[in-house]
């Protein structure tokens, strides 16, 4: 496709609450930009049952916003003759009003309820841990795990198949010319449990990308009552993973069996100028092409009302993981449960009964569409967001590590360390940038709130770039960058993607008080154990600044050692985080209190409440 060609672009993404539609044009000076957002309720559901309606009203809404702006009606659709100007880069129909429609229109969706999978794999920490990340990177949210060493009898997985209902289930397992019989056996649960998909009545898809010597006696064993396609290996040898075709597999049968289930999604497939990408997939491709493309360590979050999606590129490989049971409303009671009321009572400044913060919880999941009426519930909420957050990285870290099994050449000081194979690939002195994303992220009050937040779940260390989608339109720009990523780079640096500043933090610990990082240069500050200070440096500007942490302390060039850097401003500033890494948060209630008090002061953030 021909970026001469395209002048005016539509993107919408089809989620399962909300479709969100946006515009980018051309500009006078030849930029694509950003020029609208609309967005509508969903409509897959009674009394519409038609995806496309909800489509044509958030499109509707761009008219009506550019039709203001620019003085003139923009109909961006026109009933059944939406967006046919452009088809794979090759006009197919002439129209008289040129001018007027969009030359691309692309979508995304996960209108259907998202795509559930499980994976059965031989040996959980090998073969299907790497069936996992196969699943997690395609979109998927991941139901359950089966592996020949899982702890459960046979007549126990066969339960959890029938009971689960996935939409596609993942078999991999064996290098190729290994083992032939535990994978013969997982193929036999799989046909005893005759696992019925969500929808329709046609055959539950599965996916077999394992020996490839076994391909044969799995399809034996399997039976006719499933639809089987047979990829290459994800684990051929042991040093090697090859995710690619079984991701690809499973993005197709995706759009096949599930995608097509939402009512009218076969209607906007017509529509779109592209094969439509499932939500998270989009938000992958984008963080994956920006992390390549400027050669650097991310690390992305999005959180939402059900579920928290952490994406990450450390070493150029990408890793995605969904965190199902941790969100903001939906799941908001799953937070409480696994991070303790304590833990999240631990980022409040001022005092509150536990049993009423409780209440105060399970009241937003009854009332899930509910925002924070005051700054006590906006805090409350910030409070729960930093646990998800942490809860959802240290579940990240677990999958997005180095293959297990593989033997290693060690010199004597990694032998005397116990470094093991399959260590987790998220190292925080190497991140670079951090994304935010998601309703808490994205439409924080203020920008400085989202950046405490993601540093006191993530706790980047030395420096890092702090930022935040600024209106979720990244699954917009994760498809649009598939056909045009010239365009989609553009708008994403300029529109999307919000600069709040940069983070200083010495990895170390230390008594309160103690000497900790001496700054010189384009900022001069000098901190002691426990603070944090934001220095104000505006959008667009950078600073060369000298680093000298203390002895003890690490700021990425080793303890004690000195280290030069650019650090970039933006909307908040520069952040230099003394607190510790990890946080020395006080064990005293009243101490911890005045710990938060402090740390909002610090950065200008209101520390006051009516409770105070």
């Amino acid at each position: 496709m021909n970026e001469n060609d395209i002048l005016r672009i539509v993107a919408t993404d089809c989620g399962s609450t909300t479709t969100k539609a946006i515009l980018i044009e051309q500009t006078d000076t030849g930029e694509f930009r950003l020029i609208a957002r609309g967005e509508a309720p969903t409509t897959v559901e009674k009394p519409f049952e038609d995806v496309t309606v909800g489509v044509l009203n958030s499109v509707r809404e761009l008219e009506e916003i550019t039709e203001a702006k620019l003085g003139s009606r923009r109909t961006l659709i026109r009933d059944d003759r939406v967006f046919r100007l452009m088809k794979n880069g090759h006009v197919v129909e002439q129209r008289n009003d040129v001018d007027e429609a969009a030359d691309l229109y692309l979508s995304t969706s996960s209108a259907g309820g998202g795509l559930q999978m499980m994976v059965a794999g031989v040996v959980k920490s090998m073969s299907a841990e790497s069936a996992e990340r196969a699943a997690l990177g395609a979109g998927a949210i991941l139901m359950d795990t089966l592996a020949i060493d899982d702890g459960r009898k046979e007549y126990e997985r066969v339960q959890r198949l029938r009971a689960l209902r996935p939409d596609i289930i993942l078999m991999s397992g064996g290098t190729d010319g290994g083992t032939k019989d535990h994978l013969v056996n997982m193929a036999e649960v799989i046909r005893r449990a005759d696992p019925k998909p969500r929808f329709g009545d046609m055959k539950l898809p599965v996916i077999f990308a394992g020996n490839k010597m076994a391909r044969e006696d799995v399809q034996k064993a399997i039976g006719p009552n499933v639809e089987l396609h047979i990829v290459d290996n994800i684990r051929p040898t042991l040093d090697r993973e090859v995710l690619g075709p079984a991701r690809e597999a499973i993005h197709e049968l995706f759009l096949e069996h599930v995608m097509q289930q939402a009512p009218g999604y076969n209607k906007l497939l017509e529509w779109t100028s592209e094969e439509i990408m499932a939500t998270p997939n989009a938000v992958g491709k984008l963080m994956e092409s920006y992390a390549r493309e400027k050669g650097i360590n991310v690390l992305g979050v999005d959180i939402g009302g059900a579920t928290t999606d952490i994406f990450s590129v450390f070493q150029g490989i990408y890793n995605r993981t969904v965190s199902a049971n941790l969100g903001m409303s939906y799941s908001i009671c799953n937070v409480l449960k696994e991070a303790g009321v304590e833990n999240i009572a631990r980022w409040l400044p001022f005092e509150i009964d536990l049993f009423e913060l409780r209440n105060r919880l399970r009241n937003k999941m009854i009332r899930p569409t509910t925002i924070p009426q005051t700054y006590e519930d906006l805090l409350i909420e910030q409070a729960v967001a930093r646990e998800a957050l942490r809860l959802a990285l240290e579940h990240h870290k677990t999958l997005a590590r180095g293959l297990v099994g593989v033997q290693q050449q060690r010199d004597i000081g990694q032998a005397l360390d116990q470094e093991a194979s399959g260590q987790t690939l998220v190292n925080m002195m190497d991140l670079d940038v951090v994304i935010g994303s998601g309703g808490v992220l994205s439409h924080a009050p203020d920008r400085r709130q989202s950046a405490l937040m993601m540093i006191d779940a993530y706790q980047p260390e030395g420096i890092t770039l702090l930022t935040v989608d600024s209106i979720f339109m990244m699954p917009h720009l994760g498809v649009l960058s598939e056909h045009l990523p010239g365009i989609a780079a553009q708008v994403f640096e300029r529109d999307c993607l919000i600069r709040i500043g940069t983070l200083v933090a010495p990895v170390g610990t230390g008594k309160e008080g103690e000497p900790c990082l001496k700054v010189s240069g384009g900022i001069n500050e000098t901190l002691t154990f426990g603070e944090i200070r934001l220095i104000p440096l505006g959008l667009g500007e950078t600073v060369e600044v000298t680093l000298d942490p203390a002895k003890g302390f690490d700021v990425g060039a080793g303890k004690g050692k000195r280290l030069t850097a650019t650090l970039e401003g933006g909307v908040g500033g520069v952040f230099l985080d003394c607190r510790g890494r990890p946080l020395s948060i006080p064990s005293d209630p009243a101490a911890r209190r005045e710990w938060v008090r402090r740390t909002l002061a610090n950065v200008g953030l209101r520390a006051e409440t009516a409770a105070v």
